[in-house]
């Protein structure tokens, strides 16, 4: 039997993009994509190849999966992102640490030779650096996603210290894509807007103005991941998670260019709790190990990134 790729969360926003992906390069049988959602939940996709339901807290089902498909590569995708989390802080933390636990354990094991967890910049907290965020600074994060997220960092390090764990891992920005429905996090303003510029002629932001936060175009957010997953070890100097930027917009800089294709359009501002999420994350991020370590570099920037987004969802609704 060969080896199998999972991937756990498949259904969220990078989960779809990154199974497509997956399943282009390795090929659709190698990949098996799976969420808690029921197949009829599910968007069609993730069903052109094998699709299991698997909730990441069922530890047995966990390891009846893997050895029914002869899993050697888990994506583990599953978790409650920032705004979401703040509801349910012991479910967030739940099931952001557990399902990473059984992962990284059955790599301890043997079983898994590989294992991808994405981290954030919820990791970042007020007395970070705000500018050009360093690999290595100050982390205090002040909400259950970003610390979960910090913890998971030094797990991941610390499986790979003392384990020898192959486990790999970025600090996603903001990430804006059209295949799939924000998923409860305090950037998913930044793909609402497009939707609602092109279906309503107006939006009304949660976030203020001039909040300033780093952004990436998904398929840029895919392209790392997939990349950082084929480079060698030997190469790689993070432990825990790499930076990783694109650009870094405001509400106002991004009206300011959607403007530019739909002239009418206007905004208004209504900041609520996500605000001050907000404020405690970076403004703009430093990847320069990234792309020492693995030859990273983005696409996109804002204005590519308005015109496809536009283009894309036109052809949506």
């Amino acid at each position: 039997m060969n080896e199998s790729i999972l991937i756990i969360g498949a259904s969220g926003q990078i989960g779809i993009e990154l199974t497509e992906r997956l399943r282009t390069d390795f090929g659709k049988d190698t990949v098996v994509a799976s969420d808690v959602k029921a197949t009829h939940e599910v968007d069609p996709i993730l069903l052109e190849g094998p699709y299991e339901v698997l909730n990441i807290l069922d530890k047995e089902a966990l390891h009846a999966v893997v050895k029914k498909h002869n899993i050697k590569q888990v994506y583990l995708l599953a978790a409650l992102l920032s705004a979401t989390a703040e509801k349910n802080p012991a479910f967030a933390w739940e099931l952001n640490m557990n399902g990473l636990f059984y992962v990284l354990d059955m790599a301890k094991e043997g079983i898994l030779n590989k294992v991808y967890w994405p981290s954030s910049i919820a990791v970042f907290g007020p007395s970070t650096p705000r500018i050009n965020t360093p690999q290595d600074t100050i982390m205090d994060p002040n909400t259950v996603y970003g610390i979960s997220k910090l913890a998971g960092e030094r797990w991941c390090d610390y499986y790979y210290q003392k384990y020898h764990v192959d486990v790999r891992s970025i600090r996603y920005p903001g990430l804006i894509g059209y295949k799939s429905a924000p998923g409860g996090g305090t950037t998913d303003y930044a793909v609402d807007i497009f939707y609602k510029a092109l279906q309503e002629g107006s939006y009304t932001c949660f976030l203020s103005a001039d909040t300033a936060l780093p952004m990436m175009m998904m398929s840029d957010a895919i392209q790392a991941t997939v990349q950082l997953m084929q480079a060698e070890r030997s190469r790689l100097t993070v432990g825990g998670a790499y930076n990783l930027a694109g650009m870094s917009f405001t509400p106002a800089s991004l009206t300011a260019e959607i403007q530019k294709h739909l002239p009418s359009f206007t905004i208004q501002y209504s900041p609520d709790f996500r605000q001050a999420i907000a404020d405690s994350w970076p403004s703009s991020i430093d990847d320069s190990i990234a792309q020492r370590d693995w030859d990273w570099k983005a696409e996109y920037d804002t204005p590519s990134l308005v015109s496809k987004m536009l283009e894309e969802i036109k052809k949506k609704i």
